[in-house]
């Protein structure tokens, strides 16, 4: 009777190969990756973040065309020319990013974008829109509470927008801010969250930790100067501002500069934890989470700062003093040191993570890419 089978069920069917796919004669090729699927939350946070730039968008394109929208009588936006519309132009295309950065959050091309690529705007992003999500409401509240639009001197500069733009182009960065962070921690989570498993104990010392703890005090020293700056200008002294901000203080001033030292202090806490490891139980992801977040506010606000102070620096009054030109560049030290060492911490654990736990195992996991 068995001689009567077919022959194919007289032999067992060949097994499957991990990377052949299709009918026989068709050339091989990688096995399929896992279907990525994005589930509707963060499908609705993607939309939410693009949506969120309209605003910012729609006003710049409109004053690019030559629009007054926004814009009252007797503001400095009226004469600032070609200089201005590049500007603007520029900040087109760094909002425009951020729809760039929602998509590649949520979508299968963008777990294979390299780590180089999508880092540093996410970085950059974090730094421009971190102060205003924690300072806006703030202001807001103290503007409520009547402590928000009198200056404290006797300045009487012209208003330089309508207050509605502030709240709809700020409101839409708090959106886009929220919306974009909640997405790329799920990306990272995925993607690189071993190698921020653990607690500080669990850090073992290795060939670089001398100079990646050197780095830190290096990093925690240059923000000395930035601290006390922010320290003095929140308590009420004028040292180092030019005389046209010296005079228009508000609540709203002092509301900024007590965030800018929160971020000083956030950065030093965050990079001498991961440097010296004294805090056995706590979870490594503390103070990673606040060395990213002060340094990017550190360096990136503190440059933006700096060029809009640059390119607003109509008047001889109000032009930046030398005080506070430095104390922008060392902000922008300090944060580019500690995203540094962040940079070789994250590739020293990568590596680690990549090699065999024993003899004879296999990787643990692939680098960082």
């Amino acid at each position: 009777m068995t001689a009567n089978r077919p022959p194919e069920a007289s032999s067992p069917a060949p097994p499957h190969r991990s990377g052949t796919h299709g009918p026989p004669g068709t050339p091989p090729h990688r096995a399929e990756e896992p279907s990525y699927r994005v589930g509707r939350a963060r499908a609705v946070l993607r939309v939410v973040a693009m949506v969120a730039c309209l605003p910012y968008i729609g006003l710049k394109v409109a004053w690019m065309a030559g629009s007054r929208l926004g814009i009252p009588e007797g503001s400095a936006l009226l004469d600032g020319g070609t200089l201005l519309r590049v500007a603007n132009g520029v900040t087109v295309l760094m909002d425009g990013a951020v729809i760039v950065l929602a998509l590649l959050l949520t979508r299968p091309w963008g777990r294979r974008v390299p780590a180089w690529l999508l880092v540093p705007p996410m970085w950059v992003a974090s730094g421009l829109l971190l102060p205003i999500m924690t300072a806006f409401p703030v202001q807001l509240a103290v503007g409520l509470l009547g402590g928000g639009g009198r200056p404290v001197g006797e300045g009487n500069s012209e208003p330089f927008l309508d207050p509605w733009v502030f709240g709809v182009v700020y409101g839409g960065f708090i959106v886009q801010g929220l919306a974009l962070g909640v997405l790329f921690a799920l990306y990272a989570g995925e993607r690189w969250g071993r190698l921020w498993q653990g607690r500080l104990r669990d850090l073992p010392v290795g060939p670089t930790t001398p100079a990646l703890r050197a780095t830190a005090v290096a990093a925690a020293s240059a923000a000395l100067l930035p601290g006390v700056t922010h320290l003095l200008w929140v308590s009420g002294s004028t040292a180092g501002l030019d005389a046209g901000r010296a005079a228009d203080r508000t609540g709203d001033f002092y509301v900024m500069e007590a965030v800018n030292l929160l971020f000083v202090v956030v950065t030093a806490v965050g990079v001498l934890l991961l440097a010296f490891r004294r805090s056995g139980r706590l979870s490594l992801r503390l103070p990673l989470v606040l060395a990213w977040a002060g340094s990017a506010e550190m360096a990136c606000w503190g440059g933006w700062l700096s060029v809009a102070g640059l390119i607003g620096a109509g008047e001889a009054a109000d032009r930046p003093t030398t005080v506070t030109v430095l104390t922008y560049a060392v902000q922008m030290l300090a944060g580019a040191l500690v995203v540094t060492l962040g940079a070789y911490f994250f590739a020293e654990r990568s590596a680690a993570s990549a090699l065999p736990t024993t003899a004879g195992a296999a990787p643990a996991a692939a680098p960082v890419s």
